[in-house]
């Protein structure tokens, strides 16, 4: 089977196992109209909870210019470290591992001022990963949850996919019901983490970033979450001096051909950037690999099979080590808010029934 797409006026000619090298499958299949079924349900499947959330792509095609670089401050150095104004009284934290991630009860994020958005900032530089049950930020007009997540930074316009009619700044990750996904995927492949940092490519990657479920599957499709902070604590110092000052260059070149073999749009051209290895916080003044399988692919200055040897080095350490990792198991309601700077993540493609994921970012 191959699929075929326009791009910039060149025709791709893709395999179907190539296609799926790319990466598990999303739906990038641009269509300007909400799924007519999966806004208003069939015999087998109920409707969205949320179809107003479903994705489509505008017509014509938009073209986006490159990123620049921009101003931007931290809200953590604004916060008051107590965090009194974001945890209450009948506020908990546990976490979810003693190295990384943890689950806040007793907050609900809509209702956070100005000053207890900075202390979520700031607890998030701590924690990484923090998990908040039985919100209703999916709840909220989709306008007030864009101009939310715009407090902690520039929000992101996706390249390829689909967003919900009129707010492209929201990436949405959507499994329709009765999708077959999974079982097409491992037809060429023996697991699906696909470990990243979020758009690592870009000249100034995003740092902290709100995922919030829609619909998910009672079981299954959780997320794991790699510290690479504490990666690059575990290794000795001379290693760590040896990777000091070395760079590697950062591409959004497959994940554009991964759309191009779906018939997706590419509003952006593709880019490689070049990022420190080693990046170090702002406001912790710790340091962090940054380097991820997706989007990394060379050591500047290195030979090919230098870098690849030291990349996969990298990787392995990050990925495999799992006393450095957390996995969150979604269900609705749930928002997850994680510092992009200093981990790295995975889905996990698990659930075979083709039943309904539905999440926003």
């Amino acid at each position: 089977m191959v699929a075929t797409a326009p791009v910039n006026g060149l025709t791709y000619k893709v395999a179907k196992s190539t296609k799926s090298n790319l990466g598990p499958p999303s739906e990038h299949t641009p269509h300007s109209a909400v799924d007519y079924n999966e806004a208003t349900g069939t015999e087998s499947y109920a409707a969205a909870l949320y179809p107003h959330y479903l994705p489509v792509w505008e017509t014509p095609q938009a073209r986006y210019s490159p990123l620049e670089a921009i101003d931007f401050k931290d809200h953590a150095f604004d916060a008051d470290k107590g965090l009194p104004d974001l945890l209450g009284p009948e506020s908990r934290i546990r976490n979810l591992t003693p190295v990384l991630g943890a689950e806040v009860f007793g907050v609900q994020l809509s209702q956070l001022t100005p000053r207890a958005k900075d202390q979520l900032a700031l607890l998030t530089n701590d924690k990484k990963v923090l998990v908040f049950r039985e919100q209703d930020f999916a709840s909220l007009p989709i306008k007030e949850a864009v101009d939310y997540c715009r407090y902690f930074g520039r929000l992101f316009l996706h390249s390829h996919s689909g967003a919900p009619k009129g707010h492209p700044e929201i990436h949405i990750v959507h499994s329709r019901a009765g999708n077959t996904i999974a079982p097409e995927f491992f037809e060429f492949h023996t697991h699906s983490m696909t470990w990243h940092s979020d758009n690592s490519f870009d000249i100034q990657p995003p740092g902290i970033t709100f995922l919030y479920a829609l619909e998910v599957p009672a079981e299954g499709g959780d997320t794991v979450f790699a510290d690479t902070e504490k990666a690059y604590e575990r290794l000795s110092s001379s290693f760590q001096k040896t990777l000091e000052g070395l760079e590697a260059i950062h591409t959004s070149r497959d994940q554009s051909a991964r759309a191009v073999a779906g018939g997706g749009y590419v509003r952006r051209e593709p880019i490689d950037t070049t990022h420190p290895i080693v990046r170090t916080n702002p406001l912790t003044g710790k340091k962090s690999l940054f380097v991820n399988p997706s989007y990394t692919r060379q050591v500047v200055g290195f030979k090919k099979e230098e870098s690849d040897y030291l990349l996969k080095f990298l990787y392995n350490h990050i990925t495999l080590s799992q006393d450095l990792q957390c996995r969150v198991r979604w269900e609705n309601g749930t928002v997850v808010v994680f510092d992009n700077r200093n981990t790295c993540h995975s889905g996990i493609l698990d659930w075979m029934d083709g039943r309904r994921r539905h999440i926003a970012r």
